[in-house]
């Protein structure tokens, strides 16, 4: 009977121990995790879809200046895309400056 009761006591103390470290365990996990998809890695693979999939269905079709484009968004589209582009006169990446107010 004495060895029972020991026995029973021993089962008691291992089963606490195993579901306290799965919980530790799983905090570390959940924590790790979230920390990963708040990394900046997860941020530039997020901007590298947006690059290689552009929203809008614009087409290189040989434009090249200002006045040929009717946004914004179309000007940086053709001078991130598009070969022989004349619309970032000064080189700082910001196309069409005086024509979009930029």
């Amino acid at each position: 009977m004495k060895n029972l009761l020991i026995l029973i006591v021993i089962c008691a103390v291992a089963w606490q121990f195993y579901f306290k470290d799965s919980a530790v365990v799983e905090t570390v996990h959940k924590k790790v995790v979230s920390e990963f998809s708040n990394s900046d890695a997860m941020k530039t693979l997020a901007r590298a879809g947006e690059i290689a999939n552009p929203k809008t269905t614009y087409r290189c079709d040989g434009r090249q200046y200002c006045s040929q484009m009717r946004s914004y968004d179309e000007a940086k589209y053709f001078i991130r895309y598009c070969p022989n582009t004349k619309m970032d006169g000064d080189g700082d990446g910001i196309p069409c400056e005086r024509q979009f107010n930029k």
